[in-house]
């Protein structure tokens, strides 16, 4: 079993920045697959950024650039920083591992991103 617990989010101007984080615990060993999701009121979750074998990274289209996902195996955290925030970032942003067969979701952050 792995547990995810997200931490970082909050209000920020557009244009400021975040650093979310995903503290990961339990069996992490063999943990293929990183990534940072996000689900906006009344949207589907997105895809923001992923990173899987510990080097391939995707990003979305909407915040290539923008986002960068690292992770640290050392203290099993992965990260996600976000520059140049806009408004339509905000939503709940989630972070998820797959190991084998399962996947494993924490309880998200709010990202609100307004003047």
């Amino acid at each position: 079993q792995v547990r995810l617990v997200e931490s970082g989010g909050g209000l920020v101007q557009p244009g400021g920045s975040l650093r979310l984080s995903c503290a990961a615990s339990g069996s992490i060993s063999g943990i293929s697959y990183m990534a940072w999701y996000r689900q906006a009121p009344g949207k589907q979750r997105e895809l923001v950024a992923r990173r899987s074998g510990g080097v391939s990274t995707n990003y979305a289209d909407s915040v290539e650039g923008r986002f960068t996902i690292s992770s640290d195996n050392t203290k099993n955290m992965v990260y996600l920083e976000m520059n140049s925030l806009k408004p339509e970032d905000t939503a709940v942003y989630s972070c998820n591992m797959v190991k084998g067969f399962n996947s494993y979701w924490g309880q998200g952050t709010q990202v609100t991103v307004s003047s």
